[in-house]
Parts: C-alpha cells; structure tokens; sequence
C-alpha cells in the first residue's frame, strides 16, 4: 500500500540539515494498485513481475504523458500518480484499467490481472520527490473500497468532473475509513455509455417536439495566464446568454451545462454533438489595460462551418454596466447571423465577482445532497452571497428552494410553514427583480406543493416561462405540477423540455427524478424505472427518487425490487411514517398512488 508515510530514520538529523518544508498545492493524486498482487506473484512471480513492468512503462510513457500525469512513486504492485485536474485523473484512471483486459481473456480466472484505484483532491506539501500529507492516505484509504477493475472517487473529486461526459458515476455513499475520523461519502467511477441516445430512447412516442434552433454559448478562453482575467470570459458567456434567452425565437442552453467545457480542448463540432446544439459561439479574448478585445466565432453544428465571426473592442468596465455596450454589439451579430433579426434587447444585471459565484454554485450543488450536513452548510454559503449582494434577486431565490428541499428530503419538522417561508423568500427575491423566472418558478413550485392555491400557482409557472422561454428550472417545476394537479402527457413533455435546455447540468439527478416522476403520473412505468435509476446513479439518497422508483416497480409488478428500495428509504429516513409523508402537502392523485404503496410494503402510519 503507498502511503505518504515517512519511513524512519535511525540517525539524529541536525537541525540545520533538515530542509524547509515545501509549499502546499492543491493536487490530485490517484492511488492505483494490484488486486491479490501477493497470492499472484507466489504463484508465477517472474510472469507477474514482467507483466507488471511492462503496465509500468506503458503508464508513464503513453497513459500520463496524455493525461498530464506525474509519476510520484511506483512500487512492485502499486502507483502514486499527481494531477493538477480531477478530469486528467479520472481520464488516467480509466484508460490504465483497460491495459491488462486483452491479457485477461488469455488467463483462467485464478491467475489473471486487475486494478483497482482511489482518487482524492486536497491542499498537499509538494516537492520534485514525493507529496506529503492526509490527503494521499485519503486516496490509498479510498482505493481499498474499490472492487477489481474499480475507481473509487471522494468528494472533491466529483465535484471537478462532468457526469456523462467525464464519466459515469455510481454513489456509494459514505463510508467509514480506518484511522479517518469522519464518514467519506464516495463515487464508482465508469467510461462513459452515450446518454443522449439512451435518454431519447425513453421518450414516449408522440411526446412534444421543440423545432427551435439550439445554441450553446461556451465561456470564452483568455489568451492571458492571469487568474484574475479568468472572470472575464464568464462575464461575456453570461450576459450573451442572459440576452439571448430572452428570444422566443431561441433554445439556449444552460450556463450550467456549457460552463462544463471551459479549458477543455473540445472542438464545436463536439460541444455541438454533446450538447445536441445547433449552434455553438464561442471564442477567446485579450486584455491590454482597460480595454478588451473579443475574438468571436459562431459555428453551424450540422456543417461543421464557422458562419459569422468578428472582433470586438470595448472597456473592461463595460461587461459590468446594466446596459453593456459591448455585449449588446456581440448579441446582436450573432442574432443577425443565426435568426436573420435582432435579439431583443433587455436588462443585464452585473454579475457577482468569481469568488461569489462559487459561493452560489456550492450552495446549489450542497442543497441536492441529501444529508442535514449538505443542507446546512448550503444555507450557509446562499446566505452569505444574499449578504454580499444585497440587490441582486438570485441568491434569494435559491435560498427560497432551500426551504422547499428541506420539506421533501424529509428534514423538515413543520412542512406547511417551510412552504410559507420558501414563498416569502422568493417574494423578496421578486421584490428586487420583478422579471425574474426563477424567482417565478421556484415560488409557483412551493405553491403547488403546498396546495392551497393551485391555479395560481400554474399561472405563476406559465408566467415564468413565457418571461425566459429558456429556462430550465420553470419548465422542470412546470411538469411538476402537472404531474401533481394537471395533465401528466403534458407534464412529460415539460419535463423533457427542461432536460434538454441543461443536458449537462450539475443537478442532472434532480431533472431525471422529476422526468422520472412525469413518466410514473403518465403510466409509462418503464421509462420511468430507467430514468430514476439513472438518477440514483448519481444520488442514492434522494427520497423523492426512491419514492418514485418503489412505486413504478411496485405497480408494475416487481414487488421484490420494490421492497429492496422501500428498505434503503427506510434506512435513510428511519423515522418515516404514511403521516410524516403526508404532511408534505396537500392529497393529490400522485401522491396517493405512493401512499397506497408504502400502506401495501407496510409503512407504519404513525
């Protein structure tokens, strides 16, 4: 096993002679080792031993030149590997485990060869010999977790890597580490299966078409090495994209999913290809004092051609105006050259400084996690971004949804009044942007569950979307109240809608439990199997989609599956009864349908 262990030394050091302690950085490190590496070698060491050095040559000559790799140490059965990337370990990880697959099928069980790996991210003393600190026992600690031909990831690792693009992922919850003091929640990691076709197979035949023109706006590269200019292309992604979702005319993908293929050598063809985009704008840009200067391209997916492309010239300080001369120019070309007209023009609020939108994004990414600890810290960070921006509406907004998923994760001791809190919430971010589809949406979403006033609340959602077309939490949160008070052919066809505008997005499990949950409301029990267990691939403790999955097993005959997954829901929320259930909101058809389940898997009432 590597560890960053010290050996010990029997000589006194002298003080003067110790070295300074080198600088801590923040790297990856993989861990990756042979299975049984002992029984194996006792059989046919000099076999296993040439085989090994050849896997070791193979690794540091092909596998981590291509993945920008460095050998830390490597032993007669195991690696230490540091990245500066969680992708380029990820990448490395599953390109490494394919090596002895050709020799394996030559070998009988007994004598034939795998790996298995951990990867963990973490702030790590660094020099030219070796890397030092809790962070590499971490990654050896998670690397006994994995099964044969297994990668295991921990948390800072996920959080760096794209679903369905990097990899696939399998949550395998949080696991107790020897000499570790706190629970590691952990990943499987897998190569990636081709989602999209899948994810169209699903589809119910004669569900609703959008023929609109797609277009993905990647964040624009900087030609600079400066930290401090990296904002800058977020800055102009964002307010193109803020501008352009405002046409009818348009399908525009999601910040969150195209923000994914920032500093990725990704051609258009492919973002086009991953993102289903018709179009694809992007570009990179320069900085010489105040001003910028924007290389723009707009690329046609389906030839491959790069229809418009121009250079831009503005002030810095421009990209921050409410009304950004700069942007309103790039909007309008583009528009010009994809729709033959001129993108409506509309308010550009300023953007918050990088630190704060990681701040926003963090509490996004924790509210979905499903554990008190997650949900807990999330208010935290939404908080202190409500607190930094005092006027500007989508921090309150989020924090609003806060209150709503802390009702149907099943944390919530009073229901009815999270509810209230999470529609006044959305009131003030409504105060400060009265526009805002958010806000809109995620306010029709607490009123549709709380189930007092379900047509307003229908109308609020409706609203939503005709203010932003292209947003994909009013569309999501469209189909949700159509499953629970609606048309549920429609509440698919909202659903889906949604899963195309973010089909990257970091909450992806989110839209797939809810598409999952339109599947169940329109009988279409298959599909809906397949979408909540994909989405439990990615977050297995998610109650509404374990809700959602033991009904559709349940009613389609599959009692014994359906049990298996009422029993893990019952281990994540052991004090659940049919009444705490319940006071989730107000009886409708859907609800119904789960509840009569768990009465019939045994659910106690009280």
């Amino acid at each position: 096993m590597i560890s960053s262990s010290i050996s010990s030394i029997t000589e006194p050091v002298a003080d003067g002679d110790v070295p300074p302690l080198p600088q801590q950085r923040h790297k990856v490190v993989l861990v990756i080792d042979l299975v049984e590496s002992v029984r194996l070698m006792a059989a046919n060491e000099a076999a296993v031993v040439n085989q090994w050095r050849g896997f070791v040559h193979h690794a540091t000559t092909v596998v981590l030149p291509a993945c920008k790799g460095r050998m830390v140490k490597s032993l007669g059965d195991g690696m230490l590997v540091e990245f500066d990337h969680p992708t380029d370990a990820v990448r490395a990880a599953l390109a490494l485990h394919k090596h002895f697959a050709p020799l394996n099928e030559t070998l009988p069980d007994a004598r034939q060869m795998h790996l298995r790996a951990g990867i963990n991210a973490a702030h790590l003393y660094a020099d030219d010999k070796d890397v030092y600190g809790h962070g590499v026992n971490l990654a050896a600690r998670v690397s006994e977790l994995a099964a044969p031909g297994e990668t295991v990831i921990t948390s800072s690792v996920f959080d760096g890597i794209v679903v369905g693009m990097d990899a696939e992922v399998e949550d395998r919850g949080d696991s107790y580490l020897k000499h570790w003091p706190d629970p590691v929640r952990t990943w499987a990691v897998f190569p990636v299966t081709g989602r999209s076709s899948s994810l169209r197979a699903l589809v119910p035949e004669g569900a609703a078409l959008d023929f609109r023109p797609s277009i993905a706006v990647v964040p624009f590269e900087t030609r600079s090495h400066v930290a401090e200019q990296f904002v800058i292309g977020e800055l102009i992604a964002d307010g193109v994209i803020a501008q352009l979702s405002r046409s009818p005319d348009l399908r525009v993908i999601s910040r969150l999913s195209t923000t994914a293929f920032r500093s990725r050598p990704s051609s258009a063809a492919e973002i086009g290809a991953r993102l289903e985009a018709t179009f694809v704008l992007g570009g990179s840009y320069v900085t010489y004092g105040e001003k910028v200067v924007i290389m723009a391209e707009l690329t046609d997916n389906r030839r491959t051609e790069v229809i418009w492309a121009d250079r831009l010239t503005g002030d810095v300080r421009d990209l921050m105006e409410v009304q950004s001369v700069l942007l309103e120019a790039l909007c309008a070309a583009c528009a010009k050259a994809t729709l033959n007209d001129v993108v409506q023009r509309t308010l550009v609020l300023p953007l918050p400084q990088l630190d704060s939108n990681a701040l926003m994004l963090g509490g996004i990414t924790l509210m979905h996690r499903s554990t008190p600890r997650d949900l807990h810290r999330s208010r935290q960070l939404l908080e202190a971004v409500a607190e930094r921006h005092k006027r500007v509406a989508s921090p309150w907004a989020w924090l609003a949804k806060w209150h709503i998923m802390q009702v149907v994760q099943g944390m919530s001791s009073e229901p009815a009044k999270d509810f209230q809190r999470a529609i006044d919430t959305a009131d003030r971010a409504l105060d400060l942007e009265p526009n805002s589809s958010l806000a809109m949406a995620i306010k029709g979403h607490a009123m549709c569950h709380l189930g007092d006033n379900v047509a307003d609340s229908r109308s609020l959602l409706q609203e939503a979307t005709q203010n932003n077309p292209n947003d994909p939490i009013a569309w999501l949160y469209c189909g949700f109240w159509s499953c629970m008070w609606g048309d549920p052919g429609a509440a698919v066809s909202e659903s889906e809608t949604a899963l195309q505008l973010s089909p990257i997005d970091p909450q992806r499990f989110y839209f797939e439990m809810l598409l999952a949950n339109s599947y169940l409301a329109s009988g279409h029990l298959a599909q809906c199997i397949a979408m909540s267990s994909a989405s439990l691939k990615q977050n297995r403790f998610h109650p509404p989609t374990l809700r959602t999955l033991m009904t559709a097993q349940y009613e389609s005959g599959q009692e014994a599956e359906a049990r298996k997954t009422f029993d893990w829901l019952r281990s994540i929320q052991p004090r659940l009864t049919l009444a705490e259930y319940l006071k989730y909101g107000k009886p409708n058809p859907q609800r119904k349908r789960i509840a009569s389940v768990f009465t019939a898997l045994g659910l106690p009432e009280s």
